[in-house]
């Protein structure tokens, strides 16, 4: 019998999975009114963001270069 995550797993490996690239990818994004991070703080501004299939996801964007 074969497990379902054996199946899963190849699925993936094939490149089947119906997930879009940005599913998985960060790209920067401006907020105009202020959203939840992953960790619940507010943002705004320039953040990263990305879809994990159900929601948005947003990271505090750190310009390094300012400093």
């Amino acid at each position: 019998m074969i497990s379902i995550s054996f199946i899963a797993d190849n699925i993936r490996m094939l490149g089947l999975d119906q997930r879009s690239s940005r599913a998985t990818n960060w790209h920067l994004w401006s907020v105009i009114i202020p959203r939840r991070t992953i960790t619940g703080r507010l943002v705004r501004g320039q953040v990263w963001r990305r879809h994990d299939g159900r929601h948005w996801l947003y990271k505090k964007f750190i310009d390094a270069a300012a400093d």
